[in-house]
C-alpha cells in the first residue's frame, strides 16, 4: 500500500540518511595551527546594494596570516566597484567579456584565481558578510583535520513572511539532497558545497584542472565539490560566523530563485523530473492525505510519517529562530517547491534556459 511505502521511506530518511535533519556541524571560532596566505576572491555583478558591507567585513578579518581581497567586477552597470571602496588589501579587477560556454560567476572566479598567488583561496559571494573570526575558523578546519576544501551554508536572510515560510525549508531540502555527514565522510561518494563560502587549497583546484574544468556548471558549488572529492576529503557545515544580506521579500522572488536551476539539478531529464515529482508526492503529500481522509492502518502510517517529517524539520526551524508550527506547513511548502521545479522544466522546454544577473544562458545542448 502507498501509505506503508511513505512510512518506510520516512523511517529510512530519519534513521539512515546521514542525519540529514541535524542542525550541525558548525565551525566555532578557532585559531589555526598553520597560517597560510589566503586570497579571497569575490565575483560580483550588479551588487552595489550589498558590496560595501561585504568587502568591509572581509578586510576586517582577524587572521594572523597574510590575506588580501580580490573583487572581480563582472560587467556591473550599477557602480558595484565604486561602492567597494579602496584599501591596501583590496584589488579590483574588471572582468573581460565572458567567453561562450562559461557561466558568469565561474568566469569571474577564474580571473580572480589567475590574479591570485596564495596557496589557499576563499571563494565568497557578494552578498555574504563575515564575522572577523570567520577566516581563522575556516583555515583552522582546512588544516586540522586536513581537507582539501571547507564550505559552509551561511545563515540566509530570513525576515519577510516569504523568507520565514520558505528559506529554512530551502536549507532543509538541501540537507536532504546532500546530507552533510555523508559529504564529510571520505568513503562516501556524496559531495556538495555551498557557494557562499568555499575555502580550498590551490593545489587541489589545480588537480582537477582549475575552474575551467566546471566552466559551464550553473550549480557551480556542487560541481566543484564533486570534482574535488574525487581526489581528497572535503568538509561541509553550517556557519554561525557568516550570513547573507540578500533579501527575498516576496514569494515570487523565492519562486524565481528555485526555478532558475531546479531542472538543471535534474540534468534536464524528463524521467528524473517525473520520478522526483512522484517521490515528493509520496514523501510530502501522502501522509497528510491519509491523516485527513484515511482510516485504520492508513491513518496510523500517515500520522507516523508526518510526525517523523515534523521532528526532522524542527532543528532547522530552531536554527533560524522560527516557530515549530511552521513544520505543519511542510506539505504546502513542498508543493511550492514542486511547482517551481515544474516551472523550471517548462522554461527549459520552451528554450528559455536559465537566466541570472541579466544573462540568458539559453537552453543547454
Amino acid at each position: 500500500m502507498i501509505f506503508s511505502a511513505a512510512l518506510l521511506v520516512w523511517i529510512y530518511l530519519f534513521c539512515f540518511h546521514g542525519k540529514f535533519w541535524d542542525a550541525g556541524p558548525e565551525l566555532k571560532p578557532a585559531l589555526p595551527a598553520a597560517l597560510p596566505a589566503v586570497d579571497i576572491v569575490v565575483p560580483a555583478r550588479d551588487e552595489a546594494a550589498t558590496i560595501g558591507p561585504v568587502i568591509s567585513s572581509l578586510l576586517a578579518q582577524d587572521y594572523a596570516g597574510g590575506f588580501r581581497v580580490i573583487l572581480v567586477d563582472d560587467g556591473s552597470t550599477d557602480g558595484t566597484a565604486e561602492r567597494a571602496g579602496a584599501h591596501e588589501k583590496l584589488t579590483i579587477l574588471r572582468a573581460a567579456e565572458k567567453p561562450a560556454g562559461w557561466s558568469g560567476k565561474l568566469w569571474a572566479l577564474s580571473q580572480g584565481v589567475a590574479a591570485s598567488s596564495a596557496p589557499v583561496l576563499l571563494f565568497t559571494d557578494a552578498d555574504i558578510v563575515h564575522d572577523p573570526k570567520h577566516l581563522s575558523a575556516l583555515v583552522a578546519r582546512l588544516v586540522s583535520p586536513r581537507v582539501d576544501a571547507v564550505s559552509e551554508m551561511v545563515r540566509l536572510h530570513c525576515e519577510s513572511l516569504a523568507e520565514r515560510a520558505l528559506v529554512p525549508a530551502f536549507v532543509y531540502f538541501f540537507q536532504m539532497l546532500y546530507p552533510f555527514h555523508k559529504v564529510n565522510d571520505p568513503l562516501c561518494r556524496v559531495a556538495a558545497a555551498a557557494g557562499g563560502t568555499i575555502l580550498l587549497r590551490r593545489e587541489a583546484l589545480a588537480r582537477i584542472g582549475g575552474i575551467a574544468a566546471i566552466k559551464s556548471a550553473l550549480i557551480d558549488d556542487v560541481a566543484l565539490a564533486a570534482a574535488l572529492k574525487r581526489f581528497g576529503p572535503i568538509y561541509l557545515g553550517h556557519s554561525g560566523l557568516a550570513k547573507s544580506i540578500r533579501p527575498y521579500p516576496a514569494f515570487a522572488d523565492i519562486f524565481a530563485m528555485i526555478s532558475r536551476t531546479a531542472f538543471t539539478q535534474l540534468n534536464y531529464s524528463a524521467g528524473l523530473l517525473v520520478a522526483t515529482i512522484l517521490g515528493l508526492a509520496l514523501v510530502w503529500l501522502v501522509p497528510p492525505y491519509e491523516i485527513l481522509f484515511g482510516h485504520g492502518w492508513g491513518l496510523l502510517c500517515g500520522l507516523a510519517a508526518f510526525v517523523l517529517a515534523v521532528i526532522s524539520y524542527t532543528p532547522t526551524l530552531s536554527r533560524y529562530g522560527q516557530a515549530k508550527i511552521w513544520a505543519l506547513a511542510l506539505p504546502l511548502i513542498a508543493l511550492f517547491y514542486m511547482a517551481a521545479t515544474l516551472d523550471s522544466a517548462q522554461n527549459y522546454w520552451r528554450g528559455a534556459g536559465a537566466r541570472w544577473k541579466n544573462r540568458d544562458y539559453g537552453r543547454p545542448a
